[in-house]
């Protein structure tokens, strides 16, 4: 048998050696810079924020993201640090989500948006920004049912009863809107998509004015976010024939919803989450969900929440990925089928 070890030369012995040393040595080092970057990386995630974060909603003050957004804030201030709102409105909501999509992805410009988020896409297809490829979805704060609600002299109390008035008098029932691409606007030309009728909308500057059309007559019927109208439903101002969600409100508790009066293949519903900006650390991301999520669970936030007629929420950012990719094609759907057009 031949001896390797005594054939190699003693030099080629000497550098496998060598080598062998180098590579342990740095083998060495380099578990041993890990073991001091590992603390340092955990600092650095711990750090954030270390300066005040904005929140922008992209709406006027006063309005339902408004108000979720202040009460997200304000949770974020207790928990994280100072937090700010800023109002961006314009363009349908555009405006301020183009602006959140072009800032900086380090955790200080958030989002908070409402379903205007998904409708957009469709409304407005010159859009300066992708909603699924410029933000990276955090968490659904809350959703919002929407509710049929008609003016007390119209003869209708059930859903069928509006389809039946309808198919007698085709365009003549006239539905109240906050403007063409509104979601109370969507909400009802999906009505008319599912029932087969024609309303005429009457639209307004806003789900308020909407709300005074139909108290004053103006108008008869509208598809209204629950915040919007509870008032005057409690106050039996207006009727309330349906909810548009698959359960039950527990702001309403007495509406029957569209399914248990037989129009089950219709929803709409409004809803209320935090985005940030694509590339976004995901530590930072997975911070501010958990966050969101432990806010729904206090009794102070929820009943905030509840008083808006919402239902808390606090998904994960998948959820709200999936949430949003199901309505970008369900009112890009409608917005195409209906052709629907905003100046």
């Amino acid at each position: 048998m031949i001896d390797i070890m005594s054939a190699l030369p003693v030099r080629a012995l000497a550098r496998a050696w060598r080598t062998a040393a180098w590579a342990g040595a740095a083998l060495s080092a380099l578990s041993a810079l890990s073991a001091l970057l590992a603390p340092a990386g955990l600092a650095l995630a711990q750090k954030y924020p270390d300066r005040p974060v904005r929140i922008v909603v992209p709406f006027a003050p006063g309005g339902g993201a408004d108000i979720f957004g202040r009460l997200v804030a304000q949770r974020f201030s207790e928990t994280l640090g100072q937090t700010l709102v800023e109002n961006r409105p314009g363009a349908g909501s555009t405006v301020g989500i183009e602006f959140v999509a072009r800032a900086q992805p380090d955790g200080y410009t958030l989002l908070l948006s409402s379903a205007a988020f998904s409708a957009a896409a469709a409304l407005y297809p010159k859009l300066g920004y992708d909603p699924l490829r410029d933000f990276a979805p955090v968490a659904l704060v809350a959703t919002v049912p929407q509710v049929i609600v008609v003016h007390p002299s119209l003869p209708v109390k059930t859903v069928q009863d509006i389809v039946r008035l309808a198919r007698a008098r085709p365009e003549q029932l006239l539905y109240a809107t906050a403007g063409p691409g509104s979601l109370i606007h969507l909400a009802g030309e999906l009505f008319m998509s599912v029932t087969g009728t024609r309303l005429t909308q009457v639209a307004y500057k806003g789900g308020g004015q909407a709300m005074t059309g139909v108290l004053t007559g103006e108008a008869q019927v509208m598809f209204a976010t629950i915040e919007t109208v509870m008032g005057q439903v409690r106050a039996g101002k207006l009727r309330a024939i349906a909810v548009t969600t698959a359960e039950r409100t527990p702001a309403l508790p007495a509406v029957p919803t569209v399914g248990e009066q037989g129009l089950g293949n219709y929803a709409s519903q409004g809803w209320f989450a935090l985005f940030a900006p694509t590339g976004t650390a995901a530590d930072i991301v997975n911070r501010l969900q958990g966050e969101v999520a432990r806010a729904v669970k206090t009794p102070d936030f929820r009943e905030r929440l509840l008083a808006e007629g919402a239902v808390p929420v606090g998904g994960s950012a998948a959820d709200l990925d999936r949430l949003v990719r199901a309505e970008i094609a369900k009112w890009g759907r409608l917005v195409k089928e209906a052709k629907i057009r905003v100046d």
